[in-house]
C-alpha cells in the first residue's frame, strides 16, 4: 500500500512567488498535536542516512515501479508521532508522521489492529520495502480519528501482517501527495489519502496542511499539524505562498526552485531542488559547497563528516539565505551551525562548532542540486548540559524545539506557504 518515497519529510517546497491571500482561512480546520524525540534506532552516520535517503528520492522520477530503490522511512536524528483512533470504539495508535509518502498503515511490532463494527476488509494487498524494514498486509477500510471534530470514515488503512524494522512503532501516518500512493496496492493505481478524505468528506474547507513545532519539553505535545489551513496564532506576519515546481523528480514531492547567498554573495544560481525533515542536514551542489566551505573558512571534519568553524570564524558568518520566490528565509550564525549539546551523538567533541551545511555531490546530476532538511526549519537544544548523561535515555525531557519558519502545503491550490515564528532568529542552539 506503499510508495518508496518516504518519511516525514515534513517538508518540500515551491518556489515562484503567488498571492498572500491565496487561500481563505476562515472555517474547515483543525489541529492535531504531535510528539518528537531523538531516534535511538539510527544505525547510519547523519551524513551517510540523509544522502542514501536523497539519493533514492532524486532517482524516483527515473526509475521504473520495479527499479524503485529503498528509502529510509525515518529522519537519522528525530521521529515525529501523532495520536491516531481507528475503528469505532476506537484504539489509538502512535504513528510516525510522514509527508514523504501518503499512505497509512499499521500493525507493527507494537500494537495489534483491532476490527470493529466499522472495519471492513477490502481484499486488497499492500506490499512495501522501506530502507530500514519492510511491511506486507491487507488492506482495510475503517474510520479514523484524530479528534472529536476530526474524523475519516472508510479510510483506506494498511493492516500488516509481516513487517520488519518497525518494532518500535504502531504504524505510518502518510501526509505526503497523492501521486505516491501509485501502484502501492496490487491491482490499484490511487488510493485516496487521509487529505484526500478529509477534504471530499467536508471535514476540513481546503486540503491543506499547516506544521508547526514549538519550544516545550517532557510534554505530549511538542508541534501540531493543522489540518484545513495554519494556526496564525503561532507566526509573525503574513504566510507567502509559493506555487509548486514542474520539475521531475522534485515535483513527486513539495518541489521547489530557489537561489541560496551567502551574505550578499549568490553561491548558488535559480535551481530545482526540495526540503525534507526527513533528512537531518542542508545539502547543495558541490561548486556553492565549495564556495561556501571557502568563505566561511571552515575545514572538512572526517570524524563528523562535516565542515567545522573556530569560535573566530563562527563570530564573523554572515547569513545564509533561502531565495524562494519574492521571499528570502535567512538562517542567523546560529542557525547555521549543528546543535552543541548534540555533538556528541555526531563523533563531535564538546567543544567543536560544525556547520550543518554539506556537500550534495553527484546528486546534482539527477536534477537535485540542494536539500534542505530539518535544520532549515528548526532549532533545537537540551535544556541542560549539566543532565547530558541522561541522554541515552531520557530524550523527551530535555529536548526543546521551536519553529524558525512555519510552513503550510496546499494540495487544493498546488502550493506552500511559508512564515516566520518568534522563533525565527532564536539563538538558543
Amino acid at each position: 500500500m506503499f510508495s518508496s518515497h518516504t518519511f516525514l519529510s515534513l517538508l518540500l517546497i515551491a518556489c515562484t512567488a503567488v498571492d498572500a491571500s491565496l487561500v481563505s482561512r476562515s472555517t474547515g480546520k483543525a489541529t492535531l498535536p504531535f510528539m518528537t524525540k531523538l531516534n535511538e534506532r539510527r544505525s547510519l552516520h547523519i551524513v551517510d542516512a540523509d544522502r542514501t535517503r536523497v539519493q533514492a528520492m532524486s532517482q524516483t522520477g527515473h526509475l521504473k515501479k520495479r527499479d524503485m530503490p529503498e528509502v529510509g522511512i525515518t529522519n537519522a536524528m528525530f521521529i515525529y508521532t501523532a495520536e491516531v483512533g481507528v475503528g469505532d470504539p476506537a484504539t489509538n495508535y502512535s504513528l510516525l508522521i510522514d509527508t514523504g509518502s501518503a499512505n497509512t498503515w499499521l500493525g507493527s511490532g507494537t500494537k495489534s489492529y483491532v476490527p470493529t463494527k466499522t472495519s471492513r476488509d477490502t481484499g486488497e494487498v499492500f506490499s512495501i520495502r522501506y530502507g530500514i524494514g519492510n511491511a506486507t498486509g491487507k488492506v482495510w477500510n475503517d474510520t479514523i480519528s484524530f479528534s472529536p471534530s476530526l474524523i475519516i470514515s472508510e479510510q483506506a488503512i494498511g493492516v500488516a501482517n509481516s513487517s520488519d524494522g518497525f518494532d518500535y512503532l504502531d504504524g505510518i501516518l502518510g501526509v505526503g501527495p497523492t501521486d505516491l500512493t501509485n501502484h502501492t496496492v496490487r491491482g490499484v493505481d490511487r488510493i485516496p489519502t487521509v487529505m484526500d478524505n478529509l477534504f471530499s468528506q467536508g471535514t476540513i474547507s481546503e486540503e491543506s496542511l499547516g506544521i508547526y513545532f514549538m519550544p516545550a519539553a517532557g510534554t505530549t505535545k511538542t508541534g501540531e499539524l493543522t489540518f484545513g489551513g495554519y494556526d496564525d496564532s503561532v507566526i509573525v506576519g503574513p504566510v507567502t505562498y509559493v506555487p509548486l515546481t514542474k520539475t521531475r523528480p522534485t515535483s513527486l514531492y513539495w518541489g521547489i526552485t530557489q537561489s541560496i547567498s551567502y551574505g550578499s554573495d549568490m553561491i548558488l544560481p535559480p535551481a530545482n531542488g526540495f526540503v525534507d525533515t526527513g533528512s537531518t542536514l542542508i545539502y547543495i551542489a558541490s561548486d556553492a559547497y565549495e564556495q561556501y566551505k571557502n568563505k566561511t573558512g571552515a575545514i572538512y571534519d572526517p570524524a563528523t563528516q562535516l565542515l567545522k568553524i573556530t569560535a573566530e570564524q563562527y563570530d564573523n558568518l554572515k547569513p545564509l539565505v533561502f531565495n524562494i520566490g519574492d521571499a528570502e528565509y535567512e538562517l542567523t550564525a546560529n542557525a547555521q551551525i549543528w546543535p552543541r549539546s548534540l555533538n556528541a551523538l555526531n563523533n563531535g567533541t564538546s567543544d567543536g562548532i560544525y556547520l550543518v551545511v554539506s556537500d550534495i555531490g553527484s546528486l546534482k546530476m539527477t536534477g537535485c542540486n540542494f536539500i534542505a532538511g530539518y535544520t532549515f526549519l528548526y532549532v533545537y537544544y537540551i535544556l541542560s548540559f549539566k543532565h547530558a548523561w541522561l541522554i541515552q535515555g531520557a530524550w523527551g525531557c530535555l529536548l526543546c524545539y521551536s519553529e524558525r519558519f512555519y510552513s503550510v502545503y496546499d494540495t487544493t491550490h498546488g502550493a506552500v506557504g511559508f512564515a516566520k515564528t518568534n522563533y525565527t532568529y532564536a539563538d538558543v542552539n
